[in-house]
Parts: C-alpha cells; structure tokens; sequence
C-alpha cells in the first residue's frame, strides 16, 4: 500500500427456480481442497517475497521475475491474457523521471521507467465484467517510501503486497471453476509503491470498455488479520447495493471497520475516479510496514484464506446482480486538515473506539523521545480532544514545529498518562 465500495422481478415459479439455483452456487464458497488451496497461497506468497526478487521494485529485474510468475499461474489456472502478441498477460507503461518537475518538457537525459502490469480475462461472453486486482511491486532495496533507517536492505513486502497477489490467485482459480454471468478481468498492478503508476495507466489505456466495468476489488495488505478479526472494507458508499451484499455475508466471521468513501492511497482510487463502483480490503498497517521486515513467515495465512472466501462470497452473490449503480463519496482526503508536524507514530487505522490508538513508534521521532508506547490511546493534545482519526489530523494541524504541548493518553486501558512532546 502506498503512503488509499449491485434484481430480479419475475413470475414466481421462475423467481423460485432463480433462487434455488443461486442457493446453490452459494452453498460451497471454499474450494475442493482446501489444504492444497492453502498451500498454493503459501507458494505464492513465499515466492513473490523470496529475496531473489529484490522487493519487486517498478522496471527490475525482481519485478520481471515476479510478472513471470504471476502469468504462468494464470495460465496454469487456465486463464487467458487479454491483449494481442506474443506477451498477452502483459500491459507496459513507462515514466519519465523528472529532474526538473517544474520544466515545460522532460530532459532528454531524465530516466525513464518501464513498468508492466500483468493482465488476465476469463471470458464468459458475459455483457458486464468484475475486476479483482492487487499490486505486485514493492520498494526494492527502500531507497523511496522505505520507513527504515539502516543501511539499504531488501523490502520483500510479504503482506504489502505478496499476500494481495496471493489472494487475486486463489480467487482467479475458485472463480474458474464457476458459471458465471460476467466476465472477471484480474490485474496484477506494478507502480503502485510509486504512485499508483500502473492502476492509472490501465484506466487510460484499458482494453475494455470502462462503462461496461460492474465493480473494482481491490486487495493490498490482507494477510495480517489479527487476533480480534478486524478487517477494513473502504469504498462501501460506492454503490447503493454494498451495504446489503456485505450484510447478507455471515461466514467467516470479522469485525469490520467499514469507510464509505473511494479515495485511498491505493489502485481501488484510479477507478472510483472513473465512476465505477469499488472495495478496498485492508487488515491495517504494523511495524513492519514499508520495512525490510515484512517477511513471509509473519503473515497470518488461516486468516487470509478466510479473507479469500469472504471476497469470493461477495463475488458470487453480486454476480447475481445487474450491472452495479455507481454512487459518488465524500472525498475525505480533501476535507483533511494539512499539518506541519507528526506526532511519528503509526496509527491503528482499525481501531473504533474513542480516540487514536497508537500502532507502532517511530524511533527518534516527537513521540518516541516523549516515552509514549505502542498501544496508547490519545485523548488529548493540549487543550483539544481526540475522538477520531480526523479530530487527531485536526489537532496536529494546531502546532507549529519545535511548539511544546500536553499529550494525554490512556495507557494499558486504566492509567492515565500525561506527557510533554516538542513537535520536530
């Protein structure tokens, strides 16, 4: 993740055959085997952030490997590319790299960056089609996005975003073996880590129609579900049918953290900005993100199996729908407040109680130097209470750099802690 959601009305007799049938397709979300399902997912994920990848960094060769990969398990899926020629899974873009952003035209010596993503279709000769996407690059040795401060080390990016690929497979191969009333294109996006180069370029640039485009899934960072179950949905105001669709889901089991609007720091945006309707699944940051500790043997693979038949639940019973009606959001990145400091911590994104759960402390930062810790709960910053992650950004938005103020937190869910902080 980069440092971001669908009728029938006919003769009864029908209505009931109609149900019965659909029933049926429902009754058995999980596939055949599901050991040798689960063991898949633990060969794609163990490959995708292997350390002979380099991290997958965008125009590498660590993303060409990973590219390869992700078509031959298309194809040993049994799942065609989408393009013409000898490379029918891949799409490629390039960018050129600016030394002068401010410049009319490029420098002729300014390096440009080939980038591919991989692309593949199942056909059903259906009307409308489903896209289920995740990004397969990462940060490479850290050199651009990286959190860490040693020396360059490989990003393997085992959840962010191996285990979003993984799911995309797993889900291409269940989806394969169903009838279904719409086609499902499956992108496996590069440039993500750069700025959503990839997901940007496939909406300009896409070999389908983007009118005829039912619903985008999306899938970065799902395979560190926690022991509470917490499972982000972004984009569920983005069609009106969502909210019935997600309800009508009982197993497996989670507690949702659900934000209606499309923006995200993630591909799920280029599309939501193309009017069509879009979720996001997130299972929240942690400290290992964007640092070369995000390894394969921390991802919670039970628990991104049940995130897998949770989404491929939601797949088969909007199939059953209409094309989806697109409904536009509040863009909550607009309304954000800008700020000059941070308080250098990472937030629990999933937490919903009242305050900002703090996740994760960044070393020498404001708030590791003032002694607050990993699962405090900020109430107050000076004068001005935190009740949310919005109330939080606007309280920041109130200091200046090197302006000392009063932190409050409650800490280990009893004690109340005040600390000094100088922002940095």
């Amino acid at each position: 993740m980069q440092i971001n959601i669908f009728k029938f009305s006919f003769l009864l007799v029908f209505s009931f055959l109609i149900s019965c049938k659909s029933s049926q397709t429902l009754t058995n979300l999980k596939p055949v085997n599901p050991v040798a399902a689960l063991n898949q997912i633990k060969a794609d994920v163990g490959y995708l952030a292997a350390d002979e990848l380099e991290g997958r960094e965008t125009g590498t060769k660590g993303e060409a490997l990973a590219a390869d990969y992700i078509s031959k398990r298309f194809s040993s899926i049994g799942i065609n590319g989408i393009f013409a020629g000898e490379e029918p899974y891949y799409q490629y873009f390039k960018k050129t790299i600016r030394s002068n952003p401010h410049a009319d035209a490029p420098n002729p010596n300014d390096p440009v960056i080939m980038g591919k993503n991989v692309v593949a279709f199942l056909d059903n000769k259906a009307e409308h089609t489903f896209i289920i996407g995740a990004h397969y690059d990462h940060l490479g040795y850290g050199k651009e996005g990286s959190l860490y401060t040693g020396p360059p080390a490989i990003h393997n990016g085992a959840d962010d975003n191996a285990s979003g690929v993984a799911a995309m497979l797993s889900i291409a191969e269940y989806l394969k073996t169903k009838k279904l009333n719409h086609n499902v294109l499956f992108i496996a996006f590069s440039g993500e880590e750069k700025g959503l180069w990839g997901s940007n370029f496939f909406v300009d640039n896409s070999p389908l129609k983007l009118e005829d485009i039912s619903f985008m899934i999306n899938m970065d960072m799902v395979g560190r579900l926690n022991d509470d179950r917490q499972l982000a949905i972004y984009g569920t105001g983005t069609s009106p049918t969502w909210d019935k669709i997600l309800k009508s889901v009982k197993a497996p089991v989670f507690k949702f953290t659900l934000t209606e609007s499309g923006i995200g720091p993630s591909d799920h945006s280029c599309f939501y900005l193309e009017d069509i309707p879009v979720l996001h699944f997130f299972t929240g940051q942690h400290e290992d993100y964007h640092r070369p500790t995000d390894d394969t043997h921390k991802i919670n693979f039970d628990g991104l199996q049940d995130i897998i038949t949770f989404i491929s639940s939601i797949v088969l019973r909007t199939d059953r729908k209409e094309k989806l009606v697109f409904t536009k959001t509040k863009d909550e990145s607009e309304v954000a407040p800008k700020f000059k400091v941070t308080l250098g911590v990472i937030p629990d994104y999933l937490f919903d109680g009242k305050g900002m759960r703090i996740d994760g402390v960044r070393e020498g930062k404001t708030a590791s130097v003032a002694g607050l810790k990993k699962g405090d709960i900020v109430l107050k910053m000076g004068d001005l209470k935190i009740v949310d992650m919005m109330s939080y950004m606007k309280a920041l938005s109130a200091f200046e750099p090197g302006e000392t103020t009063t932190i409050t937190v409650l800490r280990e869910g009893d004690m109340m802690i005040r600390k000094e902080v100088t922002f940095q």
